[in-house]
This record gives C-alpha cells, structure tokens and sequence, in this order.
C-alpha cells in the first residue's frame, strides 16, 4: 500500500508516534489509509450539507475496512464571486484546487481518495487532481438545491439575477424583488438548474468517476447521504481491485461524457472544464471533437434556465443514467467502459426509459444536434462556444451593429441604464484569461438583457464566459482573445457583426484593408497586476484550450 511509506518499518518509529497522537490503534495504523477531500466551507450554500456528506462517506469506508483522512480545499462561490473584482479569481482558483490536493496527497502518502465537491470549478480542479495522481478514486457531490417559487411560478438562481434588470426597468415592485430574494434559493446545494455547478456533477457521473445518482439526488435528501456511505464503501473496492482513473479517464469515457453534455444542454464551462480535465489525464480533446459531437448527439433534456424543468425533475425520470441509456439506443454510447461501479452497460441497464417529457427520445428530440455550438469565423478563428439550447428561436441567426466595452462593469450600467436597443450586438473583451485576468463569468450582463426583455433581441459576445444559469444569443471564450490581439480587440462602436449559430460562424463584417490599418495601431492596455492574478495571467493559455497552464 502507499501508505505503507509512512507507517512500516523501524524507520518509521517517529511517523507511527504522530499517528498514534491522533489517536489511532496498531490495528488501525495496519489498515488502508483513504483522504476524503471535502469542498466545505461557510460561505456556499452548496456546501452547507458536505459535513454530513462527508461523516456520511467515512462510515462508509470504517464499514469497509479503512481508515478516513479528511482534509478541506478552497472553493469560490461564484454567485457571491459575480459582478465584481472576486470573479477574477473563480477560474483562477481550479489550478489551485488541483495543485494543493496534489501537494496534500504527496506529502502525506494516502492509499485512495474520496472527492466531495459542489460548485464550478471545484469539481474539474478536483478531477484534474484525481488524473495527476491517479490513485484510486471517486467523487460523491453535495448534490442539488431545490427549485423556489415566486411570482405564481418555480424559479432558480438565474431568476433571481434577472428580477434585478426588471426591477430596474420598472416591471416589478421592490416587494416583487424581494419575493424573488427570499425564494429563488429555497435549501442548500449547487444551484437548481442545469448551471456549472450541476452541470460537472453530471459530467462527473457520465465519464464514470462517480457513483449513478452523483449528478441528480438533491441535497436535502435522505438518498444523497445514503449515497455518500455507498461511495466511502466503494473506494475500498477499487483499491482492492487497483482500480485507478487512468483506467476510467479514457477516450471513450470523455466521449460518452461530451454525448451527456450535448444531450443535457449543459453551460458552456463545460467546454473549459473537459478540456482542461482531458488535457490534464494525458487525453487530449479539442474543440474541434466538440463540434463534431455536437453535429450528431441531440438534445435531449431542456432544464432551467432554458426552461422552467429542474435538476430534482430529472432526478425523479431516472437522471443521467437515463439520458444515457437514451442515447444508446442510438449507438451514440459506449457500453463497455469502466467506471467506478462496473461497465457502463450494467448502469444503464437499471434505469428508467425516457418519459419523453423531461427527457426526450431520440425519435423526437428538443433539437437535431447538441445543446452547446462551437462557432469560428474571423471573430474566433480558434473557436468560440454558445449555449444553443438556450438561445430563442429568432436570435439563431442575428445580424446587428457592435456596442463596445472593455469590461463587463460598464456593459451592464450600459444595460440597466437604457443604452442598449433592440439588435444590438453588445462585445464585452479584455476579460479572456490573460486579459481578464480570470475569464470572469458574466451572469449579471445576461441577465440584465433578460430582466430588462432584451434577451430575444440582442446577442451578447465576449472573450470573457458565461455562467451555466446564462440564456439567450450569448457567445463566448472567443479565442484568441483581444488581450492576444485577438480581432475582437479590434472591434470598433457600430461595426456590424454576424452571428450564424446554426452554420456555426461569428463574423465581424469589415473589409480586411480596414481591419490592416486599426492593426497596425493597436497596442494592448496594461494592467497592474500583483499576486496570484500576476503569476496567473503570464502562465494561462487561450480559452480554446481550457485556460490550463503552459506546460
């Protein structure tokens, strides 16, 4: 066992006096030592529940025969994080998770590992983290908030956000607001639709890493402790079977999670996330991959923010094993991967055929192709990603003039103050990565356009991201970004842009003679950077790529 480098042997007198001081028995010291890396903290509802996870999940190992370790990681809430200078950190804070659980499980030599996450970008940094060090492992989330009402309908987090521009437009009350304050976080757990947070806990079931039910089972659930014991017992026997991620992280494995992901109608982070988690397990994906999976996997399942249909209601139509069953039987699967709990053919054999309502069949789909498109063109040459599945019929196609601004602050005063008119392409840069930096997440803008009922009249694009809870003609990660002297630094106030989602092209629609000459001037600003954000900024690379770190 690997951790026998810290306990076997005279040489390890003094390492076995330090277990002992807490507390453990030779008979304990003699057992499999097993890290149950939790998220917890106070600031995130998401994580309000995860110490009952988390005793949850070291029964389940003591009833197996190890011994639980348990140790916390940071985690940025990025709803607390949103519309200001702390969403810089969000995507900033995946490489962190990742490195300091590398550094924990390194210098204290631990035999396997039970991952608690909840919430953005815990779960891919997590992942990451699981790929580097491949020993055994498995996920176990908090698992999802239940949906709130207001306003004589169920509502999510994206609703409350978005009662701010109608507030501000004047078609709510302040008590209106305030119904939607109280209501549209009702229990703890990651956010009820199908937003970041959500959206990886599936992806983490569909690629295999976790137990079925990881994805779906809401928070407050007797089920979802119940699962959390079942993971604690479970890692007992893949590190009995050696069974490790390397053997889970393949090929096939990402790819049935990419299928998951277009049939789910997912947010687009999930773009960055697998990427970065592909790139990180030695098995690389490419955007190129996620177009092409996103031409012949349909979509599925529409939830909120696309529609009023929630987490706890796909839960209750079989979850995520149902949805891939579904789309086995169009050959779109593959059956005969590992994963945590055996081969993919036996999890799906138990559940639920589609009900055709919250989840749809292959014979009659919500869309011939995925819920999320990779756009190219001179605007993105290296790829830029939407939210299909989110986007009103009539914005699939937009053409309009580009209303400039350099940072997300100054497009949503634009927004709540009336600047901004129907057909109107608003761009937002210099958030990329390395311009950000950080690559914030613009729910605020998105939902400004929706509250003030511009949604269905005007894209938005950026080299920024949008948040999972984002609706409408959004379009984001353009790459290379303005701060690389991407052509979206070179956009100018009423320059036309054309926006082709179903042909998959963003165009900015000036003669190349001009676009020479405003080249030939450009310099980029320069920021004051100090910090993680300075040390950030000089390694990240391109959103095309996932924002990982230069090799």
């Amino acid at each position: 066992m690997r951790s026998d480098r810290i306990k076997e042997g005279p040489s390890r007198t003094p390492h076995r006096a330090l277990l002992k001081a807490l507390g453990l028995t030779d008979a304990e010291i003699r057992r499999p030592f097993i890290a149950v890396v939790n998220s917890k903290s106070d600031y995130i509802p998401g994580h309000m529940n995860l110490d009952k996870i988390a005793e949850a999940v070291k029964a389940g190992i003591r009833n197996a025969g190890g011994v639980p370790f348990e140790f916390n990681t940071i985690g940025v809430c990025d709803g607390l994080a949103m519309n200001h200078e702390g969403m810089r950190y969000s995507l900033c804070s995946r490489e962190l998770i990742c490195d300091s659980i590398e550094v924990m499980l390194t210098a204290h030599p631990l035999d396997g590992i039970v991952f608690i996450p909840n919430c953005d970008k815990i779960v891919p940094g997590m992942l990451m983290a699981a790929a580097r060090l491949n020993l055994p492992s498995i996920f176990v989330s908090g698992g999802p908030m239940l949906s709130g009402r207001a306003a004589g309908k169920r509502i999510g987090y994206v609703e409350g956000f978005e009662a701010v521009g109608a507030y501000t437009s004047g078609r709510i009350t302040a008590q209106e607001l305030l119904e939607f304050e109280e209501a549209s976080c009702p229990t703890c757990g990651s956010c009820s639709g199908m937003y970041t947070a959500n959206s990886m806990n599936c992806l983490t079931e569909a690629i295999g890493m976790a137990l079925p039910g990881n994805g779906t089972i809401p928070a407050v659930t007797s089920a979802r402790i119940r699962l959390a014991k079942a993971a604690g017992e479970r890692i007992m026997e893949l590190l009995r079977d050696n069974l490790r991620p390397s053997r889970i992280l393949t090929r096939k494995n990402f790819e049935n999670a990419l299928a998951a992901d277009m049939a789910l109608g997912c947010s687009s982070n999930t773009v960055l996330h697998l990427l970065a988690v592909s790139h990180t397990a030695g098995v690389p994906i490419t955007l190129d991959d996620i177009h092409q999976m996103g031409l012949k996997v349909p979509q599925l399942c529409k939830l909120n923010p696309a529609s009023d249909v929630f987490i706890e209601d796909l839960n209750a139509c079989g979850g995520i094993q149902a949805v891939l069953k579904e789309l086995s039987r169009a050959g779109l699967i593959h059956e005969d991967v590992q994963t945590v709990s055996g081969l993919q053919s036996d999890r799906m054999s138990a559940a639920k055929p589609a009900d055709g309502t919250v989840i749809h069949t292959i014979e009659a789909p919500i869309r011939p192709d995925g819920g999320i498109a990779i756009l190219k063109g001179n605007l993105a040459p290296d790829g830029a990603v939407v939210k299909q599945g989110a986007v009103a019929p009539e914005m699939m196609k937009h053409t309009g003039p580009a209303r400039v601004f350099d940072c997300e602050e100054d497009a949503s005063a634009a927004i709540l103050g009336g600047q901004i008119h129907p057909g109107d392409v608003v761009v937002i840069r210099y958030e990329g990565p390395k311009g950000g930096p950080g690559m914030r997440e613009m729910l605020a803008p998105t939902a400004n356009l929706a509250g003030v009922g511009l949604d269905r009249q005007v894209a938005l694009l950026t080299d920024g991201r949008f948040s999972g809870a984002t609706r409408g003609a959004a379009i984001g990660h353009i790459s290379p970004e303005a701060a690389e002297g991407g052509l979206i630094a070179l956009v100018q106030e009423g320059d036309t842009i054309e926006i082709d989602i179903p042909a998959r092209t963003v165009t900015l629609a000036v003669p190349e003679a001009e676009l020479a000459r405003r080249r030939a001037g450009f310099v980029p600003p320069e920021k004051e950077l100090s910090g993680y954000l300075k040390r950030y900024a000089a390694m990240v690379t391109s959103g095309s790529t996932g924002g990982v770190f230069r090799d």
